[in-house]
């Protein structure tokens, strides 16, 4: 029987995690026994009902306003983070937006966007907790990507360039940090039940299970990934058995 995961001692940063997956991943982490950061950009409110709920099982946690698409958030969420629960030495780069356009109404600027929330908060964050991993010789870095990164999707080519890119950085970092104690795995869920999806239950008849994936299943797949000291520049899929990669 595999040993429940034990994270007492550890501190979280999961960007975007006011709701759906990231918040799910959050408070997965804190019944793990981690110190969590719930990172969020305007949903303030969500934010700290999040964290009302991991103090209530008796965690530990902060609500950090921050556009993690810019380097000086990032760098004061980070500082807060370690001045309020200690070293991060865990993180999921959840947040993303998703901007639906077809190929003839997408914009520069959207392109842009996109990339930057989606993509260059990934490094950014990364950037930034990789010198108190390293301190420590230990961390985990989870990326969460999409299912849009080897299919078309519904969202836009700049969507699936995004969340293609995720992946190419989680195993660009995860070969050049495997020496020093540190994995890079990515998450890629497909259709899971958030407001994004709200309203398109329809889209269950695609799914081979028969339903919309839960957030709590992709919280579960980060907590696996976090725990298996072996598995680094791997992505995990989850999509009922829509594709077999």
């Amino acid at each position: 029987m595999t040993p429940k995961l034990e994270l007492s001692g550890h501190t979280a940063l999961v960007t975007g995690a006011s709701r759906g997956i990231g918040a799910a991943i959050a408070v997965a982490l804190a019944e793990a026994g981690a110190a969590v950061a719930v990172n969020y950009r305007q949903r303030a409110a969500d934010a700290d009902t999040v964290v009302a709920k991991i103090k209530d099982i008796g965690g530990r946690a902060i609500a950090v306003a921050a556009d993690v698409s810019q380097t000086a958030a990032v760098a004061e969420m980070v500082n807060r983070t370690t001045s309020a629960l200690g070293p991060i030495d865990i993180l999921v780069n959840n947040a993303g937006i998703a901007i639906v356009r077809g190929v003839d109404d997408l914009t520069e600027s959207d392109f842009d966007l996109t990339i930057a929330v989606n993509l260059k908060s990934a490094f950014l964050c990364t950037q930034a907790v990789l010198p108190a991993m390293r301190a420590r010789k230990w961390g985990r870095i989870v990326n969460i990507s999409s299912g849009a990164a080897r299919g078309a999707g519904a969202i836009g080519v700049h969507y699936n360039a995004s969340k293609a890119g995720m992946e190419g950085l989680t195993r660009g970092y995860a070969a050049r940090l495997v020496k020093e104690g540190i994995t890079v795995n990515a998450v890629a869920p497909s259709l899971i039940e958030t407001d994004m999806m709200r309203g398109r239950s329809d889209l269950a008849r695609n799914i081979p299970l028969g339903r919309l994936g839960q957030p709590s299943e992709v919280a579960q797949a980060v907590l696996m990934v976090i725990g298996n000291d072996y598995m680094t520049g791997q992505t995990i899929i989850l999509n009922g058995g829509m594709a077999f990669i």
